[in-house]
């Protein structure tokens, strides 16, 4: 029950922290909005591999790392594996979760459904919500030595990827 409990507060937490920064600090600027909400998650991606790499030695490369990420990290926070991963061998990693657990109990209202410009509020009122596990992924990368940029796509819901492009 204990989990349940904090499942449901994270997604609470997520939906409205995406609702605030978007409707209410900045209603009229939504990238300085995506920035902030990246910038938490960034943080809190940070802090958790710190923990969850605590007691491992330090990775050998960035293939490594991304598996750790896919396999470990996504397991303690999403309490389940990437579903995919692919690599070009050139710096660029795609993470397939077909089941994402922060999209599952989404919709889009019926009256989004219909006409390109529904389309668009709805495909931008999702992609919000994928800037906090963006910042997530950046953040642990980060602490792991590895910089990257992190941007997120949406399939068809609750599918999602998220493009891990490493700095040189």
């Amino acid at each position: 029950m204990g989990r349940e409990v904090s499942e449901s507060c994270i997604d609470s937490l997520l939906t409205e922290m995406v609702s605030s920064y978007c409707n209410r600090f900045y209603a009229d600027k939504p990238e300085l909005a995506a920035r902030r909400i990246e910038a938490i998650g960034y943080q809190v991606g940070h802090q958790l591999s710190e923990r969850y790499t605590m007691e491992r030695p330090r990775f050998s490369d960035h293939l490594e790392a991304i598996k750790f990420i896919c396999k470990d990290f996504w397991s303690e926070v999403f309490k389940k594996q990437i579903d995919n991963l692919k690599t070009n061998h050139r710096g660029t990693f795609v993470l397939q979760d077909n089941r994402f657990r922060w999209l599952s109990r989404m919709s889009i209202e019926p009256s989004l459904e219909t006409g390109q410009e529904g389309d668009n509020k709805a495909t931008e009122a999702m992609s919000m919500h994928l800037y906090f596990p963006c910042g997530i992924i950046r953040g642990a990368l980060s602490n792991l030595g590895i910089p990257c940029a992190v941007s997120a796509d949406i399939s068809s819901l609750p599918a999602c990827s998220f493009v891990v492009r490493i700095k040189a």
